[in-house]
């Protein structure tokens, strides 16, 4: 077993570990990395120099692996591994979990980060169990009740969509994180709309205070894992040149949380805001279309 070096970068989310090969890990070295990911929740490993297929194989000891058919590869690359270019749109420069439009968001992500500019480009994580567990007894009491309605409009697949809990328990720690966000996340669905848009204006705000996050500085070779179950992630759009990184993704589970206490709201009055429970609607309408499960996504999706 390796001996590992950990440097906690925040008091509420993040952690840099050294002492690591990345290409060459026992599996005690695995049990380490699981027990420091469910403690920190995103992880980073710099000075790396990981291979395309150490890549893989390190995404394989956390599950089966998504192989996308619209994001490219590197040259040669195996058909897991993806690669983001900012030159191409490849900047998640919005607060987001990672493909919640899905009914089985993705588990967890590892990035290597190939090169980028000297300076900007950093990424943020938040804390989603602080997020929850910060919120005021009647709030979360109201949240443990509610489900949410997300979609893949800015993949431009806003057919795409599914329903999850706002209050999401995670399998392996039994803990309640929020789980909504300003990307993927359109409507409380046992809310009307206007209420519905107060309730996500207030939690998505919410969701990112800077006393749940950790900013991180890229370096080259470093690599990047994190638990999407539980964290949110952004990119700081304030660079200039190339940025690349590579990716894999662990395919997902179904969230699970407090089941919702009431029916969804639609509105049965003809009026003009009317309009706004089309999607929901026709989700509801559709909930059993295998198209629905889809997971072609767009190629400017970021990490």
């Amino acid at each position: 077993m390796s001996v590992l070096t950990v440097e906690r970068l925040t008091t509420a989310i993040g952690a840099e570990v050294t002492g690591l090969d990345l290409n060459n890990l026992s599996e005690d070295d695995l049990s380490q990395i699981r027990v420091l990911l469910l403690e920190h929740l995103v992880l980073f490993f710099p000075g790396q120099n990981i291979t395309l297929d150490g890549h893989v194989e390190l995404g394989r000891q956390f599950g089966d692996l998504e192989i996308n058919p619209n994001l490219p590869r590197p040259d040669g690359a195996p058909p897991e591994v993806v690669e983001l270019r900012a030159s191409w749109g490849g900047i998640a420069d919005e607060w987001h979990t990672d493909v919640t439009f899905l009914p089985r968001p993705s588990v967890m992500s590892i990035l290597h980060f190939v090169s980028g500019p000297e300076l900007g480009g950093d990424t943020m994580w938040s804390n989603q169990y602080l997020a929850f567990s910060e919120l005021s007894a009647p709030m979360k009491d109201l949240l443990c009740g509610l489900t949410a309605l997300h979609d893949a409009t800015p993949h431009g697949k806003p057919e795409m969509t599914a329903i999850h809990p706002v209050v999401r328990t995670h399998p392996e720690s039994g803990r309640n994180s929020l789980f909504v966000n300003e990307h993927f996340t359109r409507r409380i669905v046992e809310m009307s709309f206007p209420e519905s848009q107060m309730l996500l204006d207030h939690l998505r705000e919410w969701s990112h205070q800077e006393r749940f996050t950790v900013r991180y500085k890229w370096t080259s070779g470093t690599v990047a894992m994190w638990d999407n179950r539980c964290t949110q992630h952004f990119v700081l759009n304030d660079f200039e040149g190339e940025r690349v990184i590579r990716r894999v993704t662990v395919l997902g589970d179904l969230p699970a949380g407090p089941s919702a206490r009431w029916p969804p709201f639609v509105t049965t009055r003809a009026s003009a805001a009317s309009i706004h429970d089309g999607p929901l609607q026709r989700h509801l309408a559709n909930s059993s279309d295998v198209s629905s499960t889809d997971s072609t996504i767009d190629p400017a999706l970021g990490e």
